[in-house]
């Protein structure tokens, strides 16, 4: 099957409203109140949905002219992303390889808070993440990864929920944020 964006977009934002997108009352992890929760987890570790994000991320970072060696972000949530533009990559006839970023650097063996690449220094790397609110998880990601020495030319998330991150990263280290989904589109497609 040929590469077909508005298809796999389609496809993929159904996937999300049926696995990830969940509308009520819920506290999120900023301590807000928020009508609608989003957990992407359950769509970015299915099967059905992996080649389609591995595909989008991979066209959003073409349309920005990106050309990363490596594509990753914070554990847990940017883990299958990472996975999946890994693979998809190897379609387009690329190569770009996953990384994990740890919350804090590891206390044994090479304390390394980079784990997966044999080297960062002066590596081109786009940060990926599956759901962005205010920034603060992505942010750390970016100051992780530059502290290993990576050249980071953006950052892309599957869903940002349009409530600061994008200022925060542009703001704080010139980086911009792009998506795949906002949460408006999302909670218009709910209808």
């Amino acid at each position: 099957m040929t590469f077909d964006p508005a298809r796999d977009r389609a496809r993929l934002r159904e996937i999300l409203l049926s696995k990830s997108v969940r509308f009520g009352d819920f506290q999120l992890a900023s301590g807000e109140r928020s009508d609608v929760y989003v957990d992407c987890k359950p769509t970015t570790c299915s099967a059905e949905a992996m080649p389609l994000v591995g595909r989008l991320f991979l066209d959003k970072m073409r349309e920005r002219g990106w050309a990363p060696k490596a594509a990753g972000g914070l554990m847990i949530g940017a883990e299958p992303i990472s996975f999946a533009i890994a693979r998809e990559s190897l379609e387009t006839g690329g190569h770009i390889d996953a990384f994990i970023i740890r919350k804090e650097r590891k206390s044994h063996g090479t304390q390394k808070v980079v784990e997966g690449l044999a080297a960062t220094d002066g590596l081109p790397v786009v940060i990926v993440e599956d759901v962005c609110t205010k920034g603060g998880s992505t942010a750390l990601a970016v100051e992780h990864a530059l502290s290993a020495g990576m050249m980071v030319l953006g950052a892309i998330c599957l869903v940002d929920r349009e409530q600061g991150a994008s200022d925060l990263l542009s703001g704080r280290f010139g980086c911009a944020l792009e998506s795949i989904f906002k949460l408006s589109e999302l909670r218009t497609a709910r209808g």
